[in-house]
């Protein structure tokens, strides 16, 4: 497999982007008006895209769910080559920051808001409950014999 991600640019970057790419290096005049550089700091998911001597603010993102990647050689036969679960987004220097590390949408209309309409919340767990449980399995490891009151699950 290959390692893949998913790269978000704000519309103004990506077409920078693409008319670099579409330029033959040879024919740029600058080559640092050409480099692009990605850095994240410490914590892993904040950081810097830079494109020539212009800064972007980029963060690493957590998908709702996992991408599938393929390729194909001959137009008939795909190949899965990745499963991606992060994208890194790059914002302009004026826009908000995500809130947290997780995106909340898809990439593709239909997964919008996709972890609120697709997936089950968390159960609602009694603190006490699980404690009292942790308790009677450390004590089943340990070879001590425990009385186990009946739980009902209507009752949590």
């Amino acid at each position: 497999m290959e390692e893949q991600f998913i790269l978000r640019l704000p519309p103004s970057v990506a077409e920078r982007i693409e008319r670099l790419m579409n330029e033959s290096a040879a024919a740029s005049s600058n080559p640092d008006e050409a480099s692009l550089d990605l850095s994240f700091s410490e914590d892993g998911r904040n950081g810097t895209f830079m494109i020539g001597n212009e800064s972007f603010p980029a963060s690493l993102l957590d998908l709702p769910a996992v991408v599938e990647s393929y390729k194909t050689y001959d137009d008939s036969v795909l190949i899965k080559t990745a499963d991606i679960g992060q994208m890194i987004m790059v914002r302009e220097e004026n826009d908000p920051p995500p809130e947290g590390v997780e995106y909340k949408h898809g990439l593709t209309p239909p997964m919008r808001d996709a972890r609120r309409r697709r997936f089950r919340r968390e159960p609602d767990l009694n603190a006490e409950l699980v404690n009292q449980v942790e308790k009677h399995l450390i004590n089943i490891m340990h070879g001590v014999s425990v009385s186990i009151p009946f739980f009902s699950p209507f009752t949590c």
